[in-house]
């Protein structure tokens, strides 16, 4: 006599994975998720440009915390130059803490967001 409802493969169709197991799990992703981030957050990234003519410092937050310029690289006549090497300084901080939060999220393996 065949089953009246029910999935086919028992386990209320889910292939035989328990549910409650994948919630514990799924809220266990979250928690490391959430550490990693926090961990994150609290790091700082430095990067240097102009052969260490300007210094910069981020936090994992991608917040400016401190920019430092060597007196030499300050020439009031080519302020174009000094512009320059601050944004590579910066823009070179902040491509760490992309590649930083790309590593750490990278841990989770999560399809279809990473």
């Amino acid at each position: 006599m065949a089953k009246r409802g029910g999935f086919p493969g028992g386990m209320g169709g889910f292939g035989g994975l328990n549910i409650n197991s994948l919630m514990k799990e799924a809220k266990k992703m979250q928690a490391d998720m959430e550490k990693s981030q926090e961990e994150l957050a609290s790091k700082e990234f430095d990067a240097t440009a102009g052969g260490g003519a300007v210094s910069v410092k981020v936090s994992g937050q991608k917040l400016l915390k401190e920019i430092k310029l060597n007196k030499e690289v300050v020439d009031p006549e080519d302020v174009e130059m000094l512009e320059d090497l601050i944004l590579t300084c910066v823009n070179e901080a902040l491509r760490k803490v992309d590649q930083a939060q790309a590593e750490q999220m990278g841990k989770f393996n999560l399809p279809g967001l990473m």
